[in-house]
């Protein structure tokens, strides 16, 4: 296995990106992707590069400070690690083109794209998240939704989501919630009700949706207010803010989870 190194002066995203994309051009090739982010010191460099040829792996770097180029170049030619400047020639060439000098300054592009960015990456952690998914990553979650089936979760997290919040959504279906959920700070736990009428309603339409009849006590309203009630005790159990979405626009109970938890 070759084990790739991307050094890169912000978060690497734009390298990996790149590398990714060529990389798929190798289906048959067995590689890792390692980055180190945030260099902005010669012995983060030295580190780097030392990391790179214990492994006899290959540095690819999208560093935008000409003196730690320099330095990356010299570092790895004496350690003979094969290194691959993504930057240096397409800013060499931008100056000639533009006439003017590059700032030199990592996280440029990030600080002036701040929002959209910030809105793709809550987009795409809530998707990942969603439905009890990766219980491992729900501490990195700015909101968690949990509730039963068909209450609601995942449209309500996704338009959160699309206005830049990351948000992990936790199904109770039966047994004991995960044992995560409780590990979480509570304040960023909303717990979501609904009237048992319309959650019947909301079941008894996927059914027909599905064209199939799920478990008995899916669509069956004693145990549908049963499964309401057990979910009321988790919330009282983790202490968490209770939102009742009956009859809300997805809009307006988006608006009370963020004011019942908050960034």
């Amino acid at each position: 296995m070759t084990t790739i190194f991307i050094v890169s002066g912000g978060t690497g995203f734009s390298g990996e990106q790149l590398l990714r994309t060529a990389l798929a051009q190798f289906s048959e090739a067995d590689a890792t992707v390692e980055i180190i982010a945030g260099v902005r010191r010669p012995e983060q460099l030295e580190s780097a590069v030392a990391r790179a040829a214990a492994a006899n792996g290959l540095i690819v770097y999208t560093l935008v400070d000409a003196d730690l180029r320099l330095t990356l170049e010299q570092l790895a030619r004496n350690r003979g690690v094969l290194a691959v400047d993504l930057m240096g020639p397409l800013l060499a060439q931008l100056q000639v083109v533009l006439g003017a000098d590059p700032v030199g300054r990592p996280g440029l592009y990030r600080e002036q794209n701040r929002e959209a960015l910030e809105r793709t990456e809550a987009i795409d952690y809530t998707l990942a998240h969603d439905d009890g998914r990766h219980p491992e990553g729900w501490r990195q979650a700015d909101i968690v939704l949990v509730g039963v089936s068909r209450v609601g979760k995942t449209p309500i997290s996704l338009y959160l989501a699309s206005l830049g919040w990351k948000v992990a959504n936790v199904p109770l279906v039966g047994g004991e919630p995960p044992s995560e959920l409780f590990q979480l700070y509570r304040r960023r736990v909303a717990g979501l009700t609904i009237d048992p009428d319309q959650l019947l309603v909301h079941r008894r339409w996927r059914e027909r949706r599905l064209k199939v009849s799920l478990s008995g006590s899916y669509s069956n309203p004693l145990k549908l207010r049963e499964e309401l009630e057990a979910a009321r005790r988790v919330f009282l159990q983790g202490g968490f803010a209770v939102v009742d979405i009956t009859n809300r626009p997805v809009e307006v109970s988006a608006k009370e989870i963020l004011e019942a938890v908050g960034r």
